[in-house]
């Protein structure tokens, strides 16, 4: 069958995750006063921060720990003292201040303008469902997609097949008409392919894990090639 569904990633996919966020940190650091080069708290955060979302993933962290742990952990690592009153402060200014940030990567409005003409497009994310609408309201990208289906609406994360059935029926769409296209090799193409979508991985690093048997693109433009 023909593709008529895309679903898209929201965050290292279209949304640039990595960027907003230091401009978060830089914006609450200041706000809160905290004397830390950020480029020193980035570099221990990011791989901690991937750690707890992979704990979440697994259901074995709550929303909450994620929020607190990743920045505990960090904050220990650099031996910068904090209180945990702070860190509650620090997790609460964050998510009230990222979606206020809007950088996309390059290409995402060319993509979504060719695609919106031949496909009906749908989100699935994992990301925090009081934020994620604002992101996309923010970088000017909401109107795009039919469907916005979170985790958190679902009881489950990506890759568990059922946020991808639910959302192929929120959809009314068929695994066989519809396409994932995502950065996580585990959570958002494999998890795709367990329940028998077509996958596009986005590889816009050289670091993010590859598999040759599976489309991967290193730019948001080079989907036009499939689709």
């Amino acid at each position: 069958m023909k593709i008529e569904h895309v679903f898209f990633d929201l965050d290292h996919t279209l949304w640039d995750f990595e960027k907003n966020s230091e401009l978060t940190f830089q914006k609450i650091f200041s706000k809160n006063k905290i004397h830390l080069k950020i480029e020193d708290f980035l570099e221990v955060y990011k791989p901690l921060n991937l750690k707890f979302w992979k704990l979440y993933r697994e259901e074995k962290v709550t929303k909450e720990e994620l929020r607190y742990a990743r920045l505990k952990h960090t904050f220990d690592a650099v031996n910068y003292k904090v209180s945990d009153a702070l860190i509650d402060k620090i997790a609460i200014d964050y998510i009230d201040n990222l979606s206020t940030f809007n950088h996309l990567f390059e290409g995402t409005f060319e993509l979504l303008d060719y695609l919106k003409e031949k496909y009906t497009l749908h989100i699935i994310t994992n990301g925090f469902q009081e934020i994620q609408s604002k992101k996309m309201m923010t970088s000017n990208i909401h109107h795009y997609f039919n469907q916005i289906i979170t985790s958190e609406s679902v009881g489950v994360k990506k890759p568990n097949p059922k946020v991808f059935l639910h959302a192929l029926d929120t959809a009314k769409a068929t695994a066989n008409n519809s396409v994932m296209i995502g950065d996580s090799l585990e959570a958002d193409i494999q998890g795709a392919l367990n329940v028998g979508l077509k996958a596009i991985h986005c590889v816009f690093d050289d670091l993010t894990p590859t598999d040759k048997n599976i489309t991967s693109v290193k730019s948001l433009l080079e989907i036009k090639q499939y689709l």
